[in-house]
């Protein structure tokens, strides 16, 4: 395969390849005379992954990757690969990806690692999401011939491999713990992001919050699931807020969600905050259930940061403004950098000591 320099360019293109299509795609009366055969495949591609999962929207998607767009530039990847030690790799190894489904092209991070260093990628997609990433590894095969043979995708039993990155809940990851001790691996469990308000919040940062609860329904390990507030906190301005995104109720899964969950509270006589599109719960846990946000009330930032040290493991990033040192600014936690990994696993450095 090409040397270290090569394949940085061909994720280049890649990125030059998602901002093109994203603005042929946005931009409806100049679509078709614009458009590619490419473009239209992956249309249709869109059009088949919404069809098979209800969650998968169209703007869903292309948020995704116009997200993918804006990181995959010559600037990101060289300013993230700089810290790194890469030796050229003339004996790739196979690295298998089990990935999950939860949102569009959620695994794809583990796929650029896996390739940025030189190794082949075997990928067991969930059938939740196994329409875009196929094309998208098309997309790049394309634009960069070098990577055929490299990419991989099995919907058996997985053939011979050398190390494992598996995404799936907590109990599933008890059986990937087992079932690969022998070989290097990274096992991913359940996450959830939080959100720390102190109630000086402006109204413009609460609605960019919202990004944060109801970008891909909530369904994200960095979707705000959970939000921790001061004591006697007032909800006003943060339901006046959000209203900007009532329209989400107009799409059937969720509003079934919303009308599940708020029978199913009422029912159990839980003191509920709602608006018509989302629900609040008081609870301990971090993961709400779809169009409900569950709140927990703080003594002081001291306690808070404490608690929230020991549940780390628990979170995948958190919301606030000034209070912690890793903190995600209002409305970004969709879009994480190169450096963001999942569970804050270093899957660069896991990848670099296993080839």
């Amino acid at each position: 395969m090409t040397d270290h320099t090569q394949r940085i360019k061909a994720f280049v293109k890649l990125g030059t390849f998602f901002r093109e299509f994203c603005d042929s795609a946005n931009n409806m009366e100049d679509k078709y005379e614009h458009s590619t055969g490419s473009f239209n495949t992956l249309e249709d591609k869109i059009a088949l992954a919404k069809h098979k999962n209800g969650w998968f929207t169209r703007e869903n998607i292309l948020f995704s990757f116009a997200s993918w767009g804006q990181a995959l530039t010559e600037v990101n990847l060289n300013s993230w690969l700089a810290t790194y030690n890469f030796q050229e790799n003339n004996s790739p190894k196979t690295v298998a990806l089990i990935l999950a489904g939860n949102i569009p092209l959620v695994g794809f991070h583990d796929v650029i690692c896996v390739l940025l260093t030189g190794n082949k990628a075997l990928i067991k997609l969930s059938s939740n999401d196994n329409i875009l990433l196929p094309q998208v590894a098309a997309i790049l095969i394309n634009l960069a011939p070098e990577f055929k043979g490299y990419i991989q995708f099995e919907n058996e039993k997985l053939p011979a491999f050398d190390s494992v990155i598996a995404t799936g809940s907590n109990n599933t990851a008890r059986y990937f713990e087992h079932y690969f001790k022998d070989k290097p691996h990274i096992i991913r469990k359940n996450r959830n992001s939080a959100a720390v308000l102190t109630g000086n919040e402006t109204a413009e940062q609460l609605k960019a919050l919202g990004e944060d609860i109801f970008l891909y329904y909530g369904l994200g390990c960095r979707s705000v699931a959970k939000l921790f507030v001061p004591k006697e906190y007032n909800f006003d301005l943060f339901f006046e807020s959000l209203y900007v995104y009532h329209p989400i109720i107009e799409q059937a899964k969720y509003a079934n969600n919303y009308d599940y969950n708020k029978a199913v509270y009422l029912m159990s006589n839980f003191k509920l905050l709602e608006n018509g599109f989302l629900i609040l719960k008081k609870d301990e846990s971090y993961s709400s259930p779809i169009a409900s946000l569950f709140y927990e009330e703080y003594e002081t930032i001291e306690i808070l940061k404490e608690k929230l040290r020991v549940d780390e493991e628990k979170i995948q990033c958190i919301v606030s403004q000034g209070l912690f040192d890793t903190e995600v600014i209002f409305g970004q936690t969709q879009s994480p950098k190169l450096t963001d990994y999942a569970d804050n696993v270093d899957t660069i450095a896991f990848l670099l000591r296993n080839s």
